[in-house]
């Protein structure tokens, strides 16, 4: 057995302690000890076991504003946080289009050559 380094292994764990202070300081870590563990959309509850899957959500989208009063956060499932990042690409998207715009028409036809295809005879 190989003898173990103690000054080794207290700097390792001095690290760990340091990186964690900083991970708290980060804003999912603040807005999961004031908010409850409750998804904004659908109310989904979580636990420890299952805390993975809250995410945070910047309201305006702005993913530097991030006030320590958390006004603008909101604690979303990952569910219900890409169905919002979804309606916002989508409402990005119409507002290019306008909203009188009517959608293109299908081009391509995928029954054309079908009596071709039905006529013959191998």
């Amino acid at each position: 057995m190989s003898q173990i380094d103690n000054n080794k292994l207290d700097q390792i764990v001095a690290d760990a302690r340091r990186n964690a202070d900083t991970r708290s300081k980060g804003y999912r870590e603040i807005s999961l000890k004031m908010y409850p563990w409750v998804c904004g959309r659908c109310a989904r509850e979580f636990t420890n076991a299952n805390v993975s899957e809250l995410t945070v959500h910047h309201r305006d989208h702005n993913h530097d504003n991030n006030p320590q009063d958390g006004s603008n956060w909101e604690l979303l499932c990952v569910y219900c946080h890409d169905n919002e990042h979804q309606r916002q690409l989508e409402a990005r998207s119409e507002h290019g289009k306008g909203k009188d715009a009517k959608p293109e028409a299908a081009t391509h036809s995928p029954f054309a050559d079908l009596k071709s295809l039905l006529g013959k005879k191998d």
